[in-house]
């Protein structure tokens, strides 16, 4: 398949320190960069298909990367050593130190990574592994994998069928693929995507998101997510949510001795009232009398 990545990319600060060492393969493009990045400087990129970067060296305390309109005051994380990237979410990075650094771009056609997954996972699963971003801090054996494909980016020795088969066990190494059987008709979240946005909801102090902030967590669209999601829970984002809360509720009322109204507060129920008909639809009684009951009953 003759393919050459199409991309959309703006850097300001970052300068390349060495020539881009790139081979075309089957439906892949693999490009191994060398740069430097100013503090202060940022990238935007936006693919129409889905691709991989590995990072050779820990760049997490110095690059921050968001998917929200490049909005870097609530919406940012650290740069890990390898992600993926599905087609068509966007990504800014900024840095905040002077520093060197090198990656492995790998860019894949969707036809080509689907025709490589699906008589493996099927093509239900091969769908959903497309549309899921990973974002990996340790990269193991995907490193050695990196290295190995570099090697042969600079210095072609073989056939084609060897860098191939190196980006194939990359992908395979780093992108999430579901359980058999957990790939339903409307698709599910990935227990990765899942572990991302209750680790992200509990970094909340009051446990609240929008679907649109949580559909953004997993890359995906406000429809799509909140489908798979349902599919996945049994619930709608806004309910898993208020169990969520109610559960760190009683984690509350069990552990310290705050009012009923300053854990309302706390998670950002409007009132105590509102708090205490919540707790009661999903608990089955007051907050009041459900901290009684679990003192009396120790």
């Amino acid at each position: 398949m003759s393919f050459w990545h199409s991309m959309v990319w703006r850097t300001e600060g970052i300068k390349v320190t060495a020539p881009v060492k790139w081979q075309r393969y089957d439906g892949l493009v693999s490009a191994f960069w060398e740069a430097e990045s100013q503090a202060g400087a940022t990238g935007y990129y936006l693919s129409a298909d889905p691709r991989i970067m590995i990072f050779f060296s820990d760049v997490s305390s110095q690059v921050k990367i968001s998917n929200r309109n490049g909005d870097f005051s609530q919406y940012h994380r650290p740069m890990t050593r390898a992600i993926y990237i599905p087609p068509g979410v966007p990504m800014w990075t900024t840095s905040n130190a002077l520093h060197r650094f090198s990656h492995l771009n790998l860019h894949m056609h969707k036809d080509r990574m689907l025709r490589y997954l699906s008589p493996a996972i099927g093509g239900s699963a091969a769908l959903t592994a497309l549309r899921s971003p990973v974002e990996i801090q340790d990269i193991g054996a995907i490193q050695t994998l990196a290295g190995l494909l570099v090697d042969e980016v600079s210095q072609p020795s073989k056939h084609a069928i060897y860098a191939e088969s190196l980006v194939g066990s990359i992908v395979t190494g780093l992108i999430d693929i579901p359980e058999e059987g957990t790939d339903g008709a409307g698709g599910r979240l990935t227990q990765a995507q899942m572990n991302k946005l209750i680790a992200r909801i509990e970094a909340q102090g009051d446990g609240r998101m929008t679907v649109s902030e949580m559909a953004a967590v997993v890359g995906l669209s406000e429809s799509w997510f909140a489908n798979v999601f349902r599919q996945t829970t049994g619930k709608t984002p806004l309910q898993w949510q208020l169990a969520n809360r109610i559960e760190r509720a009683k984690k509350q009322l069990l552990e310290n001795e705050m009012t009923v109204a300053a854990i309302a507060a706390q998670l950002g129920f409007s009132d105590q009232a509102h708090f205490t008909k919540a707790f009661r639809q999903i608990a089955g009684d007051t907050p009041a009398a459900w901290r009684r009951g679990i003192v009396r009953d120790a």
